[in-house]
């Protein structure tokens, strides 16, 4: 039963925070838009600083990696609470995943704005801020030489992602010194967390493949002729 309602609350705690989109937030506050009617239409770091600019994606930067870190901090402490662990030692470990599963899905589909949000991607990398720090730089230097070499955000977020499973199975076990099974558990619960944002880029990837993505670049793009 401890267990369940650990779970129970990190979902919740995951999931209502992660729904606080600071794109959102951060453009309706200080450009008087809905950052969903610009460029891609994507309320995201990316869009965010082509449209907005550097003020909103700041704000963004820092309020969606804050609300996956704090549902991950939340979620752990009612674990300790609840003496909910699974094994000694790391008995609030696993409650991270779980928290920052939701904080994704709540990313991506807010509660308080129609369903309609973000890729996931800043809010799954606050989670293994938190969780795993080694993964985290892991995935950062895999983001960063890929992001070098294309140019692209997109296929950095999709390629990083696409590692992180792996990334937390090898850090788990081979770095953090974890057995078998508990690393084995981690990678489980991290394919989701993976899966997810790169299904949200299933329009960035017909539009790689179709060589029509656009690609980084510091260029702010004029906001009074979006919608």
């Amino acid at each position: 039963m401890k267990v369940l309602l650990a779970l129970i609350f990190a979902a919740a705690a995951g999931y209502f925070l992660g729904s606080l989109n600071f794109s959102i937030i951060s453009v309706k506050m200080l450009k008087g838009k809905d950052i969903r009617t610009m460029g891609s239409h994507n309320a995201g770091l990316t869009n965010t600083y082509r449209c907005a600019g550097p003020e909103c994606a700041l704000i963004t930067l820092a309020g969606d990696l804050l609300k996956g870190i704090i549902a991950v901090g939340l979620s752990r402490g009612f674990c300790h609470l609840l003496s909910a662990g699974m094994s000694p030692g790391n008995d609030t470990h696993y409650i991270g995943y779980i928290a920052g599963l939701f904080a994704i899905i709540g990313h991506i589909f807010p509660a308080y704005y129609g369903f309609k949000g973000g890729k996931g991607v800043l809010v799954g990398v606050s989670t293994f801020l938190v969780v795993d720090f080694k993964v985290f730089i892991a995935l950062l230097a895999i983001f960063i030489v890929i992001l070098a070499l294309s140019k692209y955000v997109s296929l950095a977020s999709i390629i990083s992602s696409a590692y992180c499973p792996l990334a937390t199975l090898l850090m788990s076990w081979v770095v953090n010194g974890n057995g078998f099974k508990r690393s084995f558990l981690y990678l489980i619960l991290s394919i989701p967390m993976a899966g997810i944002v790169i299904w949200m880029h299933r329009s960035n990837i017909e539009r790689l493949k179709n060589g029509t993505e656009n690609k980084f670049s510091f260029k702010k793009i004029d906001i009074s002729k979006e919608g």
